[in-house]
């Protein structure tokens, strides 16, 4: 499976952007996918995730803010992101797990809020 990211940039607080994720490869494999992020010197944070049946995760820190979704073809996920704070500025990640629990990472995507 590989994943491409894609959205980031450059957006003043309360601003939003909307990150997209496009798998190919295996992806009927594909379960769950998600966005994980990782700000400078700090370690990489989950952001939100949802599994191929909709189940929605997201950190006490996105919640109402933030909302995952995923494609049609399911092959794609979405991260809609309102009300920017400066704090989500960080490299956004996308990742999917297949059904043998197996991970893979696209590269990441820059998201600068400034204030």
């Amino acid at each position: 499976v590989q994943l491409q990211a894609s959205g980031g940039g450059l957006v003043q607080a309360g601003g939003s952007l909307r990150l997209s994720c496009a798998a190919s490869g295996s992806t009927f494999s594909i379960n769950a996918m998600g966005w994980y992020r990782q700000a400078p010197g700090k370690e990489r944070d989950l952001v939100a995730t949802i599994t191929s049946s909709g189940i929605t995760v997201y950190a006490d820190s996105v919640k109402g803010r933030f909302t995952i979704s995923r494609g049609n073809a399911k092959n794609t996920v979405f991260l809609q992101m309102n009300s920017l704070k400066p704090e989500d500025t960080a490299v956004y990640y996308c990742k999917s797990r297949d059904i043998w629990l197996q991970d893979y990472w696209g590269q990441g995507t820059q998201v600068t809020v400034s204030s």
